[in-house]
């Protein structure tokens, strides 16, 4: 017959799991709000400095790219293409291994074309993003992100024509 301590260790586990779940949750949401926030000059290295590993890798049909620093340039480019972005996440998947998880999102993303593109005023993108993260002595980091698209609709920009999305 299990003891107190068995139960109370056990209630431990659950409830270190339960936060895990929940700071990692959290740390996606922040990252795909990340995603939208632009002041003029685009995403900086600072605001994503909490959200990663200094090492991270992404992967995007517009680009692959290492650490903090080349994913904001690779960010401000990509906003510059359009007057807005939104994007939404829903039905986080998360895979705990100790200090290590894989969390799973779908995404829906639409694109605000900037005036004057015509009648269809955005491009809208659907897929899902698989990221690692881990554990680090400043909490939960995102070590890897990619995204992987399902599906399109809308006009693509002349620059987006030959991209595999």
């Amino acid at each position: 017959m299990p003891s107190s301590y068995d139960d109370i260790a056990e209630l431990r586990d659950q409830i270190r799991m339960l936060r895990d779940r929940a700071e990692l949750r959290e740390l996606f949401d922040r990252y795909v709000t990340a995603l939208d926030t632009f002041d003029g000059t685009g995403p900086d290295e600072a605001r994503f400095a909490a959200l990663f590993t200094e090492g991270a890798t992404f992967a995007y049909p517009i680009g692959v790219c290492t650490g903090v620093e080349a994913f904001a340039a690779l960010q401000r480019e990509a906003r510059g293409r359009w007057a807005r972005t939104h994007h939404v996440s829903t039905n986080h998947s998360i895979t705990l291994d100790g200090d290590r998880a894989v969390v799973r999102a779908q995404q829906v993303t639409t694109h605000v074309h900037h005036p004057g593109a015509g009648p269809a005023a955005h491009f809208d993108v659907g897929g899902h993003t698989e990221a690692r993260a881990v554990r680090t002595a400043d909490g939960w980091r995102l070590s890897h992100v990619a995204f992987r698209v399902v599906w399109d609709s809308g006009v693509r920009l002349p620059e987006l024509a030959g991209v595999r999305l």
